[in-house]
């Protein structure tokens, strides 16, 4: 792992043979009439427009807006964003655990990559690696600071959480600095998806 995975796209023999893969397994499946030219566009673009860190940024805006829809976030993450219309596939059973000055939370799956997709959409890959998913566990404070370039205060408990299948947590970070009076609309914009899992910070106020 480095600090470029979680934004920079991986590109490897292995990855195109994967892609390859998978064009040739869709090709067979509409040829044999299991699946349509337009259900795979529909999911692209699901994938693309309707699920993904864009939805859990406003989520995060209106918990740091609205004290009242916070606690209920953080009570019951499903049923909050389900209140926003957010949910379904793989965010039946959500957990948001918040940030403080003294608490920062890091999201791992040790045995796979369960992921909340409503509010995160699809799992980067360095979220799959078993290097990511061993080593959070064991030593978090380290990766976070050599594989992301996030340094952690020694102040600070540092708390990783295992989601599964059943129970898929991720991080409601704390507000920036400087953006008192500041819309949600507005701070829709700092919320980052590596925020939202615990491996980097919201932006900063511009």
């Amino acid at each position: 792992m480095s600090a470029s995975h979680s934004t920079a796209p991986v590109a490897s023999d292995h990855q195109a043979e994967v892609v390859a893969r998978v064009k040739a397994i869709e090709s067979i499946m509409i040829e044999k009439g299991l699946m349509t030219t337009e259900a795979v566009d529909r999911l692209a673009e699901i994938y693309e427009n309707e699920v993904g860190p864009q939805l859990g940024a406003k989520v995060v805006a209106r918990a740091w807006t609205d004290p009242e829809f916070k606690a209920k976030l953080l009570e019951n993450a499903s049923t909050a964003c389900a209140e926003m219309g957010i949910g379904g596939l793989q965010g039946e059973d959500m957990v948001a655990v918040e940030d403080t000055d003294d608490l920062h939370h890091v999201i791992v799956c040790t045995l796979c990559s369960c992921y909340p997709w409503p509010v995160l959409g699809l799992p980067p890959n360095w979220y799959k690696q078993p290097a990511y998913r061993s080593r959070m566990v064991r030593e978090p404070r380290k990766v976070l600071r050599e594989e992301f370039g996030y340094d952690v205060a020694d102040s600070v408990e540092v708390r990783v959480w295992d989601s599964s299948s059943e129970l898929r947590y991720w991080v409601l970070p704390q507000r920036p600095e400087g953006t008192d009076g500041w819309s949600a609309e507005q701070l829709e914009a700092l919320v980052t998806r590596d925020s939202m899992i615990g491996v980097g910070a919201p932006k900063a106020a511009a």
